[in-house]
């Protein structure tokens, strides 16, 4: 580090002190320094701005682990952290917003935004002087530039006990850690136990409530089972009564059937005979084919004999005619 701090460890006194020498303050930088470089690199000019100086309450610190290896775990946090915030650092870069170009006859000029002002080096003042040289001498060697110092010393000078001492401030720290710790733990233990008798308790009422399950599906199944067959019985008897009933209907039926058409046949078949529903067949046959036949015959054969008889009449009565005009005539 520029600080370069050097500590001493008395053993006699048992006073832990600090001791630096005086250096100038450096120039601070235009522009603030990149918060993703390595710590190493960054410098500290006033102790209070040191970060390995503890101050105000250490409860909520990290506590260091006890192995030197770093977690994993945190490491890679760490670096998916930097390479994200590196991510972040080139877009806004790159698509950020820029200062656009100055308008004509204006310029851009650099302003300081920090809360103290600073004298600004970075425009050197230059003046035109013009001198007589002779001719043909050597020109002198350009002597090394050498910048301005700028600033004021500063030192920091730390007495003894002005600092806390590690071994006696510490006890009280490590006694409520140490307490706390150990609350913590029995409080947890107790929490274990209690959800250990928890789960026990739940284990049992499950299988308690389970049994009981089982054994109220088994009444309902036998329920179930004893209401099926007693409908079904129930069913079976109402058709054997049924079909019973059917069967008497039926019997009751047939007898008052046949006792009703003993007397009934005989006047029906003797209706039946009357009104011509009962008749023989060659004689039918005879009245309703052979009879309208021979009429139909007998009908065409006399309408012949008409026709002929007609005929004869008139070559009769034109022949008579013919004679009867002739002999007229011969008179």
């Amino acid at each position: 580090m520029a600080a370069n701090l050097q500590a001493q460890h008395e053993t006699q006194s048992g006073v832990y002190t600090f001791s630096s020498r005086p250096r100038a303050v450096p120039n601070r930088p235009k522009y603030r320094a990149d918060p993703l470089l390595n710590e190493e690199q960054s410098s500290y000019g006033n102790i209070m701005y040191d970060r390995r100086v503890v101050r105000g309450n250490t409860y909520a610190q990290h506590i260091l682990p006890i192995t030197s290896q770093p977690d994993p775990v945190e490491f890679l946090r760490q670096q998916e952290a930097r390479r994200r915030a590196m991510s972040r650092k080139r877009l806004k870069e790159q698509f950020g917003p820029k200062t656009p170009e100055p308008l004509e006859g204006r310029k851009n000029v650099d302003l300081q935004t920090e809360m103290y002002l600073e004298e600004l080096s970075d425009r050197v003042e230059d003046v035109s002087v013009e001198c007589q040289t002779d001719m043909f001498l050597d020109k002198p060697a350009t002597p090394l530039f050498v910048p301005a110092k700028t600033g004021r010393d500063a030192a920091t000078q730390i007495e003894e006990g002005e600092l806390f001492d590690f071994d006696m401030e510490v006890q009280p720290v490590l006694q409520v850690l140490v307490g706390k710790t150990i609350e913590q733990a029995l409080l947890e233990v107790l929490e274990e136990e209690e959800l250990a008798n928890l789960r026990a308790q739940q284990q049992t009422f499950k299988e308690i409530r389970d049994a009981e399950l089982v054994e109220v599906q088994r009444l309902e199944e036998r329920e179930r089972r004893l209401r099926v067959e007693k409908e079904n019985r129930i069913k079976q008897q109402k058709a054997a009564l049924e079909k019973e009933k059917e069967t008497a209907d039926k019997i009751a039926a047939r007898a008052f059937a046949q006792q009703y058409l003993s007397d009934l046949l005989p006047s029906v078949y003797s209706n039946l005979r009357d009104c011509g529903y009962f008749y023989d067949p060659v004689q039918r046959d005879i009245e309703t084919e052979f009879l309208p036949w021979l009429m139909e015959e007998v009908s065409n054969t006399l309408e012949q004999r008409y026709v002929a008889r007609t005929v004869l009449d008139m070559l009769i009565q034109d022949v008579t005619n013919q004679r009867f005009e002739a002999f007229q005539m011969k008179e």
